[in-house]
C-alpha cells in the first residue's frame, strides 16, 4: 500500500518517527507522502524524504496556513519544489470551513501553487473543504492553460464534484471517514465505489482522521492505519484488499512519477 497523504512533520510524531515508519512497513506500506502546509514544515518533509527511502516530499502551503505565510516564504517553496525528492506541489486548495485565511488570499496561493505545478510538470495535492463551487473554476481555469495532474486528498464531497474533477484528469484519495459507521457518511461510500479503478487512491492524513474501528481508542493515526481504509475501500468496491491494495500502489507511483 502507498498512504498517499500524512503530515510526518506534526508534533505528535516527534521522537517517534522510526518507530512510526517501521511499523509501516510491517503493515505493508511500501510508500508514504509526507505533506507540508507551510514553507518550515515543506523544509521537514523534505528532510524526512532524504532520511527514510520510502518517504517522499510534497511541498506547499495550506490554504489555513496561508495567512501565516512569511515574506519570501513563496520563493522558499519554489525553490524546494526544484529538489529531486518532492515529487508534488501541496498541500493547496481552498476551505470555507475554517476562517484562518482570507478566502481571497486563499485564492491567490492556490492559483501560484497551480500555476508552479504545470510550470514544473508536478502533480499537485489539493484540500478542498466546503468550497467545491470556488475550486471548480479554478481548476478548469489552470486545465484551459495545459495539462493538470493531481489529487482530491481526503474526498469529501459528492458524487458530480468527483467526475468533474475525473473529467479534468485529477484523482481521487479517500481517508478514514468512509471506514465511519454514522450514516452521514453513506453518501461518501457511494461515490467511493464510483472512481475508477485507475484513479483511485488511499490515505491517512496522518495524526487526523483515525479509521473505525481505532476511532476513539486512538488519538493519533499514523501510516500503518492505512491498511483498515484500504480494507474498507475494497469491501465497498467488491474487490480483494490485495488487488485493491495493488491498484492504488500502481496509481500513486503513476501520479507522483515513482519508479
Amino acid at each position: 500500500m502507498f498512504d498517499t497523504h500524512a503530515h510526518l512533520d506534526d508534533e505528535r510524531f516527534a521522537g517517534e518517527l522510526d518507530a512510526v515508519v517501521q511499523r509501516a512497513r510491517r503493515a505493508g506500506v511500501v510508500g508514504i507522502l509526507a505533506v507540508g502546509t507551510s514553507a518550515a514544515s515543506s523544509r521537514q518533509t523534505l528532510r524526512l524524504a532524504e532520511q527514510f527511502e520510502d518517504v517522499f516530499a510534497a511541498v506547499g502551503i495550506q490554504p489555513n496556513s496561508a495567512a501565516e505565510a512569511g515574506p519570501g516564504d513563496w520563493d522558499r517553496i519554489a525553490a524546494l519544489a526544484e529538489h529531486p525528492g518532492v515529487v508534488a506541489l501541496g498541500e493547496t486548495g481552498l476551505d470555507r470551513h475554517w476562517d484562518f485565511t482570507p478566502f481571497d488570499l486563499q485564492q491567490h496561493y492556490f492559483r501560484r501553487h497551480l500555476c508552479l505545478a504545470q510550470d514544473r510538470d508536478l502533480p499537485v495535492v489539493i484540500h478542498c473543504r466546503e468550497a467545491e463551487a470556488d475550486l471548480l473554476p479554478m481548476l478548469r481555469e489552470a486545465a484551459g492553460r495545459g495539462p493538470l495532474r493531481g489529487v482530491l486528498h481526503s474526498f469529501s464531497g459528492d458524487e458530480q464534484f468527483a467526475a468533474e474533477c475525473l473529467g479534468l484528469g485529477l484523482y481521487i484519495s479517500f481517508a478514514g471517514q468512509v471506514t465511519y459507521t454514522n450514516r452521514k457518511f453513506e453518501p461518501l461510500r457511494a461515490v467511493a465505489r464510483t472512481i475508477p479503478d485507475d484513479r483511485l487512491l488511499v490515505e491517512t492524513d496522518s495524526p487526523y482522521l483515525v479509521p473505525h474501528p481505532l476511532r476513539g481508542r486512538e488519538k493519533r493515526n499514523e501510516p500503518s492505519h492505512v491498511l483498515l481504509t484500504a480494507t474498507r475501500l475494497a469491501d465497498l468496491r467488491g474487490v480483494s484488499p490485495e488487488s485493491l491494495a495493488a491498484q492504488t500502489t500502481a496509481n500513486a507511483r503513476r501520479l507522483f512519477g515513482i519508479e
